[in-house]
């Protein structure tokens, strides 16, 4: 063996990536009903007139903008909307971190269809969506695939 060479880091174990996995997964999944629920709550609630945002005198593109930058702080005000954000934003950084890592061939279905289970699970808790049956069976069938691209890994 060459000297100059560093040895190669320690590879972590099945269970470790599992682990980020299903945290990815959760960050994205579970948080998007809730966020989903605060901007339509923060739809029908009544807005706040920003008389900028309607004056004539003032060009389309700064009205525009400024809409947007003001609805964008109005979420951000609201901790319904601004907690699972910040949870999901977690999840974006462990992705990242999990891609530097892992194959990235595992990596992104694996969040990704962690990601779906978990919204499907969110829904039925923050908006009491009832699961079907067929539903059972997709989610039945993704962890299924899980489980054989994991193993067909180790």
């Amino acid at each position: 063996m060459d000297s100059d060479t560093p040895p190669a880091p320690p590879t972590p174990s099945t269970w470790r990536w599992l682990l980020g996995f299903l945290i990815v997964g959760a960050c994205w999944g579970l948080t998007t009903p809730f966020m989903r629920r605060a901007a339509i709550a923060r739809d029908k609630a009544p807005q706040t007139v920003r008389p900028v945002t309607t004056d004539p005198n003032v060009p389309w593109l700064k009205r525009k903008a400024l809409g947007i930058m003001y609805a964008v702080i109005d979420l951000l005000k609201n901790p319904a909307y601004a907690i699972p954000l910040l949870l999901n934003i977690t999840g974006s950084i462990w992705f990242f971190l999990l891609i530097g890592q892992a194959e990235l061939s595992l990596t992104v279905p694996i969040t990704n269809s962690l990601a779906f289970l978990f919204t499907v699970l969110g829904e039925w808790y923050a908006d009491g969506k009832v699961i079907t049956r067929d539903t059972w069976i997709g989610m039945a069938l993704v962890l299924g695939g899980i489980a054989l691209c994991v193993q067909s890994k180790t």
